[in-house]
């Protein structure tokens, strides 16, 4: 059952991505009805009485349904409709990942009380930063469009249109930075917790490993972003840059060493 649910999420999704942006009714319906499909059926996949399913998947599907739902609270307050063709067929995709790659149970016997909070943070974290890399890339497409004067067939395809429709690149720069903020607050709370309660969260004592040193670079960067915004004014290109860098790395962090561990050298892990 939460199989069909998942592949229906995921219609819902692409069909929301590619309607012509006058519909927004039924854009917005579509969206908030698959985001409830993705979410029951991903909070019924993810836990089990004294267990937690964990993986590269449900990582990922956990941090694309709530960045749908930024999306969608985002683009009621600002005009982000050429966001949709960005997030939506993400969201897509992940949604049924978990199907396909369930990954493992992990018992929650033995584990602090803080573990949930733990995982919740640190998926609020990616979900944040994710949002902020794909405001990264429409802000370089709207850049790209504001220097190259479009031909009349980029004038009438709708992502064109979207793009022009976009906040002006000050505000959306400002938008960008929020995102940042408040997804380095969050992940500088993973890191600490991660580091500093390793034992009582996890059973194990702190270790460097591939996760926490990709974890801790990404962390240095969009630390590195914020500070030279805030003393060295640093805008334009090289916040973009940092950006797209800093998300690159966390995805590497926890979903692409997870998917190489499971999915290449098929490790259980725990």
């Amino acid at each position: 059952m939460q199989t069909y649910f998942f592949i229906l999420a995921a219609l819902l999704y692409l069909g929301c991505a590619f309607m012509p942006s006058e519909r927004r009714v039924p854009i917005s319906a579509g969206i908030v009805a698959g985001w409830v499909l993705h979410g029951g059926a991903l909070l019924s996949d993810m836990f089990a009485p004294d267990a937690l399913r964990v993986g590269f998947a449900v990582m990922l599907s956990s941090t694309l349904w709530i960045s749908v739902a930024a999306y969608w609270l985002e683009n009621r307050n600002f005009s982000l409709d050429s966001m949709r063709v960005l997030v939506l067929p993400v969201a897509a995709v992940a949604v049924v990942l978990p199907s396909a790659f369930p990954g493992n149970m992990v018992a929650l016997a033995g584990k602090s009380d803080w573990f949930l909070a733990h995982i919740a943070v640190s998926i609020l974290a990616y979900s944040t930063l994710t949002i902020a890399a794909f405001h990264a890339v429409l802000m370089v497409l709207q850049e790209s469009r504001l220097h190259t004067r479009p031909g009349p067939a980029a004038q009438s395809g709708w992502f064109g249109l979207a793009l022009d429709r976009l906040p002006a690149l000050l505000t959306m720069e400002k938008l960008l930075f929020r995102l940042i903020a408040f997804g380095f607050t969050l992940l500088t709370l993973t890191v600490l917790s991660g580091v500093v309660f390793s034992e009582q969260l996890f059973g194990t004592p702190f270790k460097w490993d591939h996760k926490t040193v990709f974890t801790m670079l990404s962390w240095l960067l969009f630390g590195l972003l914020l500070a030279g915004r805030r003393w060295q004014g640093w805008r334009g290109r090289t916040a973009l840059s940092f950006t797209l860098a800093g998300f690159a790395i966390l995805l590497l962090a926890y979903v692409g060493s997870r998917f190489v561990l499971e999915v290449v050298l098929h490790r259980v892990l725990t």
